[in-house]
């Protein structure tokens, strides 16, 4: 299974996890089996509010769930829509986050959870 991290910068499995998914200058994919760390370009950083397109930001590569802070409802239907499944990361490195959802201690976003707006005082559940 690969599990897709948005990060601030690349530290490989101590990267710490970013707080929002469309803002994420970078992704990385872990694969749960071989714990093989791919780095992606967020191809999709630059866009306006509630017009991200999550899957063109992950630049074509196939990822079956998303481990994130944060994540608008736009993004997280887009993301459900083309197969993906998105679970809500705990403050910490992509390392814990990984430990944490092997063990399925990780909520998973629906839609009633997500983040209204890009600042960080809207309420929303990072």
């Amino acid at each position: 299974m690969k599990i897709c991290f948005p990060v601030e910068c690349n530290e490989g499995l101590s990267s710490a996890v970013f707080g929002h998914f469309g803002s994420a200058p970078g992704f990385l994919v872990i694969d749960s089996n071989t714990d093989e760390c791919t780095a992606i370009n967020n191809g999709d950083r630059v866009h306006q509010h509630g017009a991200c397109n999550p899957v063109a930001g992950l630049g074509g590569h196939e990822v079956d769930a998303i481990v994130v802070g944060g994540i608008g409802g736009g993004a997280l239907y887009k993301l459900n829509a083309a197969g993906m499944r998105v679970f809500q990361a705990r403050p910490g490195t992509v390392a814990e986050n990984m430990a944490l959802f092997k063990a399925n201690e990780l909520p998973e976003y629906l839609p009633g959870h997500t983040c209204g707006g890009h600042g960080h005082s809207h309420g929303c559940s990072h």
